[in-house]
């Protein structure tokens, strides 16, 4: 069969902006978009710039946007995606510097890695195990989430919404880093609350919009959303509640407990406090809500059923485990 891929060009030596290349090629059964992109370059075009090494998902080298999806190349059938698309066009990965073509520079990606201090600060007592291995304590058998399954591709970063906008944040591969040794028993107590400590700094846990799209595009299935998810209920059980993504969460839960709803209005003062500051910020925000009937009348009647929903949180709380 020939097919046609479209390929990203660019080459900052002769480029001022990438542009696309079509590229005809006799492709065969079971054929990877990485095998095809290898025979371009050694049979139509010897200087596209791509990276690869292991061809068996493993490495991570040949993540790339695929259809407008990050994917690796080396596990990406170009059959399914003909099926699936219509066509087969090949780009470098979002939200990072090109360097040439399908390339880009990931140093900023090892830098959110290295920010999140990724490497195990023991604090606990280890003993060996009959073969030799290190146990700690016992817990020999952490669950890590599947979270060190990661192969740090960055495909996850690039699918960021949030690192799109805003590129000091820690990104999901950094964040379910910390999650990892957040998880291990043989990190100190102290290390383990320092560690959450800087996490609720800017760009950190709570600027996650919980959009999934890391989820998605995981070759690995270490679902790094969960991961921050994990991240901040351990700070909260932990009493890390200033920040005002924590105070978010704390507030609607309380206000469902108590009026069985989201309460808008009142919203808005659980997140920012009655500091001056704050309320000054949200004030336009209040006017606006209250012209457009968004303010609850404080003399409306009870939701039916609230009792039942108070009794059912109260069971809940009581059957959960404590930090």
């Amino acid at each position: 069969m020939r097919l046609t891929v479209t390929i990203q060009r660019f080459n900052p030596e002769v480029d001022s902006t990438a542009h696309a290349q079509e590229v005809r090629l006799d492709v065969g059964r079971g054929m990877t978009v990485l095998d095809a992109l290898i025979r371009i370059k050694q049979e139509c075009d010897g200087s596209l710039a791509l990276r690869y090494s292991c061809r068996s998902a493993i490495c991570g080298s040949c993540a790339m946007t695929i259809n407008g999806s990050e994917k690796l190349a080396c596990r990406t059938s170009l059959r399914k995606e003909l099926e699936r698309h219509g066509q087969i066009t090949v780009a470098p990965l979002r939200n990072f510097p090109v360097i040439k073509d399908l390339v880009v520079d990931m140093a900023p990606f090892w830098r959110k890695i290295r920010d999140v201090q990724p490497w195990l600060s023991p604090g606990r007592p280890w003993r060996e195990g009959p073969s030799g291995q290190v146990e700690a304590g016992e817990a020999g058998n952490p669950q890590f989430h599947n979270v060190d399954a990661c192969i740090m591709c960055g495909a996850c970063v690039a699918a960021c919404t949030v690192h799109e906008v805003s590129r000091g944040f820690a990104g999901p591969a950094a964040l379910a880093k910390a999650d990892r040794f957040l998880s291990d028993p043989r990190e100190a107590r102290a290390s383990t609350k320092a560690r959450l400590s800087a996490l609720q700094d800017e760009h950190g846990i709570w600027d996650c919009t919980r959009c999934n799209f890391c989820v998605e595009v995981c070759p690995k299935d270490v679902q790094p959303m969960e991961a921050i998810i994990r991240l901040r209920r351990a700070s909260l059980e932990r009493g890390m509640t200033t920040t005002g993504g924590a105070r978010h969460i704390l507030g609607f839960a309380e206000l469902v407990e108590q009026q069985g709803r989201l309460n808008e209005a009142i919203m808005p003062l659980k997140v920012v406090g009655f500091s001056p500051r704050g309320l000054l910020r949200i004030l336009p925000l209040g006017i606006t809500m209250l012209l457009k009937g968004k303010v609850p009348s404080p003399f409306g009647h009870a939701l039916p059923g609230l009792a039942n929903l108070k009794s059912f949180i109260r069971r809940v709380k009581r059957a959960a485990p404590r930090a």
